[in-house]
């Protein structure tokens, strides 16, 4: 924990600096977003907006912890680590959320987690060589997974009309696409960072 917490320079980044601090504190608001979205129960009330706008402050907060770590130089191979899983944890959970509240097939939700689960689980095992961090692809399907959720929590087809709900159908489409696509590459690519080290 020794080293910078939020200012700039060279010296070594403390694990407890202020980048790292903003993941963990996405992490802590996943189970009461979660918990505002179940008690509505599909009302589509008062704890719905609440839940959908927590959700997205703390998909906001992903950029603002990358910011601080790049600006002040305080990326840390835990932050590398931890970041992806805090997104993982947070849509994660809204998506078995919208399962519950049968707004979300369920397959949609399994093959989403399941290459989530399943990279997170590789980065794990690559610790022991490299700290792997999230491609391109992997960052735009984390930014069109947060859209499509995002529509989905909030209940705007009360207000602009069915539109929105065919809307959120493209955008959570393109989500599994990129989602199972960014999953294959990341696979091919770390393959061929071991053929090389090799």
């Amino acid at each position: 924990m020794r080293g910078r917490v939020a200012r700039n320079g060279d010296t070594q980044a403390s694990l407890g600096n202020v980048a790292n601090i903003v993941t963990i504190a996405r992490i802590l608001m996943a189970p009461v977003f979660i918990w505002l979205l179940l008690a509505d129960a599909g009302e589509l009330g008062v704890l719905r907006w609440v839940a959908a706008g927590l959700f997205v402050f703390a998909i906001v907060t992903d950029s603002v912890d990358g910011l601080l770590a790049r600006r002040q130089n305080l990326v840390t191979d835990f932050g590398k680590l931890v970041d992806p899983i805090a997104d993982k944890v947070l849509i994660g959970g809204a998506l078995v959320a919208l399962v519950i509240l049968r707004e979300l097939p369920w397959w949609v939700a399994a093959l989403i987690l399941v290459r989530e689960i399943g990279i997170t689980v590789f980065r794990f095992i690559a610790l022991r060589d490299r700290v792997i961090a999230a491609s391109v692809w992997g960052k735009l399907k984390t930014v069109v997974q947060a859209v499509a959720i995002s529509l989905a929590l909030f209940p705007f087809a009360l207000l602009l009309g069915s539109w929105v709900d065919i809307a959120n159908l493209v955008l959570m489409s393109l989500a599994v696409v990129l989602t199972v696509g960014s999953g294959i590459e990341y696979l091919v690519a770390a393959a061929r960072a071991g053929r090389s080290r090799a």
